[in-house]
């Protein structure tokens, strides 16, 4: 029931003021998400990558590469004479490594855990690189939309390891979001487009995808993306250390207990060990938020830019480390 009403209580603000609530969610939200992401990462990372490290060494050569790759795109469009058919040519190039990408950690994983059947993945993949090539723009915002999406996966299957007996209503729960978004689809998509006569608001409506969906009510979009967001941050903010903080409070033995205590790092308790780097990179990546807020203060909309371009990083790390949990 508590998530339930959280989900109609976002799916309310979301729809009654999409910029006003855009901008606030993403000033107090983004920044700290991150962290909490991050940090959850941390944990899952194996002190000793064993029989995994193809699989690890190809996953961080992959986010480093795409993410810098995707960083440099706005660069190139800026300073190059690009007609609308090349630069649809670059974006279908770079959604193409992005699925080559997948497709070889799939197959890495595929590896290690033989009993499971992955042989639908080739065809969903191969299916993905032809709508990326029929209409790379689209395939491009329809991640946009779907990457909040991934972090219920990952919350289902924390539940799975952690807190079994809470797995079927929360699936209870997901077969509610539908609805919802049917009902904000219903209700917004005759209304009237969002004003968006000043640099921020454009940018936010740009970002859901109003110019390349001009006969879709632009409050329909931004309405819809931000739910989902804050679905997205609910997960990484709230419920994940939630489970977490439950897991402690149990018997004392059990071994999830310091889930979220920078001391059950593997890769900090382990006797061979990094706990002065991992605990510099906690802080740094803490000191990361704060600027954030300090530059969403001073230029909100330069900011935002910066940070939707280099936020490719965590959702390209989220891949491996879902993939892992498979």
């Amino acid at each position: 029931m508590t998530l339930v009403v959280s989900a109609l209580g976002s799916a309310l603000f979301a729809s009654w003021l999409p910029l006003q609530v855009s901008i606030v969610t993403v000033f107090l939200f983004a920044g700290p998400h991150n962290w909490f992401e991050f940090r959850y990462f941390l944990m899952r990372l194996p002190a000793r990558f064993g029989k995994s490290r193809n699989f690890f060494l190809t996953a961080f050569a992959g986010i480093g590469f795409l993410t810098l790759t995707y960083v440099l795109l706005p660069v190139a469009f800026r300073f190059g004479s690009w007609s609308e058919e090349a630069w649809s040519i670059v974006i279908a190039g770079w959604n193409t490594l992005l699925l080559g990408w997948i497709g070889l950690l799939v197959w890495l994983r595929a590896r290690q855990k033989q009993r499971s059947d992955w042989s639908w993945f080739p065809a969903v993949l191969l299916a993905a690189g032809a709508l990326n090539w029929f209409a790379p723009l689209f395939f491009s915002l329809a991640i946009v939309y779907l990457h909040p999406l991934v972090a219920l996966w990952f919350l289902d299957r924390h539940l799975l390891r952690t807190r079994p007996q809470w797995v079927r209503a929360y699936r209870r729960f997901i077969l509610v979001l539908p609805v919802l978004l049917g009902l904000m689809i219903w209700r917004l998509s005759q209304t009237a487009p969002l004003t968006d006569d000043n640099g921020l608001f454009w940018r936010i409506t740009q970002h859901s995808g109003a110019e390349l969906l001009p006969a879709v009510s632009s409050h329909m979009l931004v309405s819809v993306h931000l739910f989902l967001e804050m679905l997205h941050y609910g997960v990484w903010i709230i419920a994940l250390p939630f489970i977490s903080s439950a897991i402690a409070g149990r018997e004392r033995e059990t071994r999830h207990q310091q889930f979220w205590k920078p001391a059950s790092v593997p890769l900090v308790k382990h006797p061979r060990g990094f706990p002065k780097l991992i605990a510099t990179m906690l802080v740094f990546a803490a000191l990361l938020v704060v600027v954030l807020w300090f530059g969403f203060s001073f230029d909100y909309a330069t900011t935002r830019d910066i940070y939707f371009t280099v936020a490719i990083a965590h959702v390209l790390a989220e891949a491996p480390f879902l993939l892992k949990m498979l």
